[in-house]
């Protein structure tokens, strides 16, 4: 039986093509569904062949321009300088706007199912004052805090002993009540206009979900308690439109292939990217370097042995490549590891440097800091070529990730609405 869905998208940069991969599969199996999105998606939307509606009064940035990004959290200068900024410009701040569009939508469509992205809390609160059950994806490791993970975005490695389990403990409260300092009194408002109770902690807001869909494979996360309705569905390993260049061709030789691939966001990465290259120039590889449509590909210098493109598409290079430098996106590193490709990480920020403790826990690559020297990265892939084990380990998790992927659970959890209308659900947690 079709079934109508409301999808209430933020451009988060490597999230968007797993979101909309979920509602380009839905209207394949024949369901109704609107996208809400900014502009800078909408051509990635738009191929999904569901009802395209922009934000009108939710932030819509025109695209992926670093000067139309509201958060431009390469500027924080500490931790609680990157919570103000995410509950401001992507969180508590947009909630208003993000629960007008989705009341009007909801007015107009009546929707079975309202799926969210993770910070689009105000479409959350909409669905839940009208009755309508709601969906929270993570296209990536699961992030709100919970015991058994380490705290987001510090890169820790998981607790040994007592010892190690009272500094995650002591830093989770820390995390939750930072976070909550910069968007709980808003959201609160927020809710008590529409009637509903208060949060305890602004997390609870996602936890009230019908389903968390954490859609990263679990042999990849690692291991903790998460909440009752949190669901791992497998990773959806598309690559984003914008990859798609008919011009593109593969660099000519016989050197291994290396392919650098960074944020499809602005994250004050040219340094990054040229470092890289003037690395790669050391060595006897081929280099292709995808800058992606928030840096010109002319910002970087080229080398001889190392192309720039705008883009190129990363799942056909990763099957030739031996190694794919890259900032730890979720979604790079899973495609990465799918064609059984040894990585060199150097994290940014977000949860990038939590996923890099995931890829050298399991030994399938290097990590460094995001201002080594061209040397230093020259060394870490000139390891990562020469020692067999570190593609052995990218195989061993790839094969992981591809069973996890192939054999996705996400559209069994979206279509599983009986009843259809649930109301505001519990969490579980």
């Amino acid at each position: 039986m079709p079934h109508t869905y409301l999808f209430a998208l933020t451009d988060g940069g490597g999230t968007v093509p797993p979101e909309l991969g979920a509602a380009r599969r839905l209207v394949e199996r024949g369901h109704r569904v609107t996208v809400l999105v900014e502009d800078s998606m909408a051509p990635e939307a738009r191929v999904t062949g569901a009802t395209v509606v922009p934000w009108e009064h939710g932030p819509n940035r025109p695209d992926r321009d670093p000067a139309h990004d509201p958060l431009r959290d390469w500027e924080a200068t500490s931790p609680l300088a990157q919570a103000r900024r995410m509950g401001d410009t992507a969180i508590a701040g947009p909630a208003p706007g993000h629960a007008r569009d989705v009341l009007e939508a909801i007015e107009r469509d009546r929707p079975d199912l309202v799926v969210a992205s993770i910070f689009a809390f105000g479409a959350m609160m909409a669905a839940e004052s009208c009755g309508i059950a709601f969906d929270v994806l993570l296209p990536n490791i699961y992030s709100p805090p919970t015991p058994g993970v380490t705290p987001m975005g510090m890169g820790l490695r998981p607790a040994r002993g007592p010892a190690g389990r009272t500094r995650d403990a002591l830093l989770r409260r820390l995390s939750v009540a930072g976070f909550d300092r910069y968007t709980l009194g808003r959201l609160n408002a927020l809710r008590a206009e529409f009637g509903l109770e208060p949060l305890a902690h602004s997390w609870d807001q996602v936890h009230r979900a019908r389903r968390q869909l954490v859609m990263t494979s679990p042999a990849f996360d690692l291991p903790a308690r998460l909440p009752a309705n949190a669901r791992y569905v497998g990773p959806l390993l598309d690559d984003p439109t914008w990859a798609d260049d008919p011009a593109w061709a593969s660099p000519t030789g016989d050197a291994p292939l290396v392919l650098v691939a960074m944020s499809s966001t602005f994250q004050d990465h040219v340094g990054v990217l040229q470092r890289i290259v003037d690395g790669l120039a050391t060595l006897p590889v081929r280099g292709i370097v995808t800058s992606g449509p928030a840096v010109a590909p002319e910002e970087v210098r080229a080398a001889p042995n190392v192309t720039v493109v705008g883009s190129a598409p990363h799942g056909s290079l990763m099957r030739d490549a031996a190694a794919v430098v890259t900032h730890g996106g979720h979604g790079t590193l899973l495609k990465a590891l799918a064609a059984g490709c040894p990585v060199v990480v150097l994290p940014h920020g977000r949860d990038q440097a939590d996923n890099a403790v995931r890829v050298t826990l399991r030994g399938a690559g290097r990590a460094l800091p995001r201002k080594a020297s061209a040397e230093r990265v020259a060394d870490a892939v000139r390891r990562v070529l020469d020692d067999p084990s570190y593609a052995d380990a990218a195989t061993a998790l790839g094969a992981a990730v591809r069973q996890d992927a192939e054999g996705s659970t996400l559209l069994a959890e979206l279509e599983d609405l009986v009843p259809a209308r649930s109301g505001a659900a519990g969490s579980g947690a």
